[in-house]
């Protein structure tokens, strides 16, 4: 078992292997109820969560709506009113079960009941493992748009159980992989070589190569996370934990353009070709990085094209970004692989450019 610890002002770890729920119970410690809260496709697996605890807990599960239907004020509501028929205390625990939705969710439901409780993520997507369970960041969507509202909350512990990812949809897998190439690209450039090695075994949930990507991933997370819990830092080249939002500005616009329909992943993918194509214009990525982000990304059957909203449209939500300050854009960016830079106020023209050229270039189909 990998184990990875993430140094936040309560300390946790990450637990990655198959297998890895056999931690839960020494997680969940001396609590006297347990919630947990999960899509519907989780709902068998949560019954046997709740099947092996209830002989020392109470135990009482949470349905949500898939996806980001489910962070939404009124769902958040729900799970509040859930908490307080059931009796939840203090010292006792949620845990979250579910795709990366659905630990936003729940961590923000376990954040704000009673202003903190335990709470366990136990994600079952690659994209949750890699990605919205480590770091302590929860939260929900609103109508402007994606993670809005939220809180920082540290769990008590992270489960990648690599045996729940068996069985997921080739897509879910291909998206879940943009988080882990955006780490190559930010920091550990072996995760890139891994990929390109074979593509193939990078998207096989049960090979050797894909456990090693996921732990690199959440190992790149860590580090980044324990040195920035709060994200205070990032002015130009001094880049803290703002480095793991490489490709998120355009991402969560295209997101919110279609209505959320989109995989993260995918928009994802989209979001660091455009940042890689203004940071080549801007501060000098070299031109192989940029094109090195399309063959990597396309290898596993992730996107690297996008015509399908206006730009002004697209250009408008992204002002609404969390890292814009005041009405300055600003994107996380590279100046070379490795090397995450912050560009402030990138001139319009610029930004039009690196967007016409996501419409010029060919379309990778997603995996289904």
């Amino acid at each position: 078992m990998a184990t990875i610890t993430v140094q936040a002002e309560r300390p946790y770890e990450v637990h990655i292997s198959p297998g890895a729920l056999d931690q839960l119970e020494r997680l969940v410690g001396p609590a006297s109820r347990v919630v947990v809260i999960h899509p519907p496709v989780m709902a068998d697996a949560a019954a046997r969560l709740c099947a092996g605890l209830d002989q020392r807990y109470q135990m009482h599960t949470v349905e949500v709506p898939d996806g980001e239907q489910a962070k939404t004020a009124a769902v958040l509501q729900d799970c509040w009113d859930e908490l307080a028929a059931f009796g939840m205390t203090r010292s006792d625990v949620v845990i979250g079960l579910g795709g990366g939705a659905t630990t936003d969710l729940a961590g923000f439901v376990a954040a704000t009941w009673l202003r903190g409780v335990g709470y366990v993520s136990i994600p079952s997507t690659v994209l949750a493992m890699v990605d919205a369970a480590v770091g302590g960041k929860t939260g929900i969507n609103v109508s402007a748009g994606k993670n809005l509202v939220g809180a920082f909350h540290e769990p008590l512990g992270v489960i990648c159980d690599l045996e729940l990812l068996q069985g997921l949809p080739r897509a879910e897998v291909v998206s879940g992989l943009a988080e882990v190439i955006k780490c190559g690209f930010i920091a550990d450039e072996r995760i890139l070589e891994l990929v390109e090695q074979d593509p193939d075994e990078s998207i096989d949930v049960t090979s050797v190569r894909f456990a090693e990507l996921v732990r690199r991933a959440v190992q790149v997370k860590a580090t980044t996370v324990s040195a920035d819990l709060r994200e205070a830092t990032s002015t130009v080249d001094a880049v803290g934990r703002e480095a793991l939002n490489y490709g998120h500005t355009l991402a969560h616009a295209i997101e919110k353009h279609q209505n959320f329909s989109w995989r993260h992943g995918e928009a994802v993918a989209i979001g660091m070709v455009f940042v890689a194509e203004v940071a080549h214009r801007l501060v000098g990525l070299d031109e192989a990085v940029v094109r090195r982000h399309r063959e990597v990304l396309a290898s596993v059957g992730l996107p690297i094209a996008y015509n399908a909203a206006k730009w002004e449209t697209v250009r408008a939500t992204m002002s609404l970004d969390k890292k814009a300050r005041g009405d300055a854009l600003r994107l996380v960016g590279l100046r070379a692989q490795g090397s995450v830079t912050i560009i402030e106020s990138p001139p319009e023209d610029v930004l039009l450019k690196a967007w016409q050229e996501l419409g010029r270039a060919m379309t990778i189909p997603v995996a289904d």
